[in-house]
């Protein structure tokens, strides 16, 4: 991988969206003894595992006209009574589709789950060009999107409200659609939220630099120290994201207890939700998102964005410092809402959903469920008999 592209990589963290260079896998045929699978053999498999044949069941990959462009949604569940959870991913442009799949379907018991892949973002990317997508990239008018989502999805599914779950730069949007319509909300669902994007480089850069010090890692501090003061008052480049975002992650500050990536581009590389070439409009989308996005990421500021005229659901991860946990946690103290709710989970940071899937879906079940049981919007529970 070169410069360029493991800097494009490292900088992508800073919202959890990673820029890969996806690796061609062998697709010709079915495995046979002491052969490797195929990719499509292999999502084939997953895909049949995962298989929704419920009579309530809902699995629609679909193709929306939202603003001048084709976006492009999943939608599954195993009971279409159950409520609607839209899933605002990170990046910009790191779609979650495509490693869904290791995560979601347990989900998809308690929730209809929607994947939407934003302007600029994988499937949205591959099926516009850049020029028509451009004039809206822009929080504001990708937020005017992520409205017209919920509008379908609440037209098309019978809902009068739904639930969001805005991680990473998704947060972003998730936070500016509470704001613009509560009313649609059963809750607003943060995770890994960005609180203030110069405070967020400023905690994650510390964060990397102690750790570096700590470990006496010569090669980490030279690289850090060469970039103070961090992150400056200048315009942030893609190098210099880069370079906080690749020691961040380094001491687990993306993943606990990982120093890369690599599990989720594996993931994104089995994908049974997206093609091969799905696959490579993720780099290509990552590039265009951040040329466009950047500054409006490190111009963000929700430190007084703190009312909240639908219920907040905060998740955070104790070691995130992708989007520090320490942000989110003085924030969250200074929220006003109907009502709000903390969870800091002890052994993940900013992929908290991969890192404790089962803790994730509890705290789904047991803090989000609840306010849809209450208006009636989910399927009947199962019978349980005592003797």
């Amino acid at each position: 991988m070169n410069t360029f592209r493991t800097t494009v990589l490292f900088a992508l963290t800073f919202v959890a969206g990673i820029a890969v260079h996806h690796t061609a896998l062998a697709a010709d045929a079915p495995a046979t003894p002491g052969k490797p699978m195929s990719r499509e053999e292999v999502t084939r498999i997953l895909d049949s595992n995962r298989k929704i044949d419920t009579t309530q069941g809902v699995d629609e990959k679909l193709k929306v006209r939202i603003n001048g462009i084709d976006q492009w949604i999943s939608v599954r569940g195993k009971d279409r009574r159950n409520p609607i959870l839209l899933f605002l991913h990170g990046g910009p442009a790191a779609p979650a589709m495509p490693e869904g799949y290791t995560f979601q379907t347990p989900w998809e018991d308690y929730f209809t789950v929607v994947q939407w892949d934003q302007r600029g973002a994988g499937k949205t990317y591959r099926a516009n060009t850049e020029e028509a997508m451009a004039p809206g990239m822009s929080a504001e008018h990708m937020t005017d999107d992520a409205s017209e989502v919920v509008k379908y999805l609440r037209e098309h599914y019978g809902k009068q409200k739904i639930f969001v779950l805005g991680h990473s730069w998704g947060s972003i949007l998730g936070v500016r659609l509470a704001q613009k319509h509560p009313e649609w909300l059963y809750a607003y669902i943060s995770t890994g939220q960005v609180v203030n994007g110069r405070r967020n480089e400023e905690e994650g850069y510390n964060y990397a630099l102690r750790q570096a010090k700590a470990e006496g890692n010569a090669t980490a501090i030279r690289e850090l120290e060469a970039m103070a003061p961090y992150p400056g008052p200048g315009p942030m480049t893609l190098e210099r994201l880069g370079m906080r975002s690749k020691w961040e992650m380094y001491y687990g500050g993306l993943a606990w207890g990982r120093k890369d990536y690599q599990f989720d581009v594996d993931a994104e590389e089995l994908s049974p939700d997206y093609s091969r070439e799905d696959l490579d409009a993720i780099d290509k989308g990552s590039l265009f998102s951040l040329h466009h996005l950047m500054p409006e990421l490190m111009a963000t500021n929700f430190d007084h964005v703190t009312r909240f005229e639908c219920p907040v659901i905060v998740y955070v991860g104790a070691h995130d410092y992708t989007t520090p946990h320490e942000l989110t946690e003085e924030w969250f103290g200074h929220i006003q809402a109907p009502s709000k709710r903390l969870v800091s989970f002890a052994d993940a940071a900013h992929m908290m959903m991969q890192e404790q899937p089962g803790r994730f879906l509890q705290h789904l079940v047991n803090d989000a469920r609840p306010l849809a049981e209450k208006a009636g919007d989910v399927a009947p529970a199962e019978v349980v008999r005592d003797r």
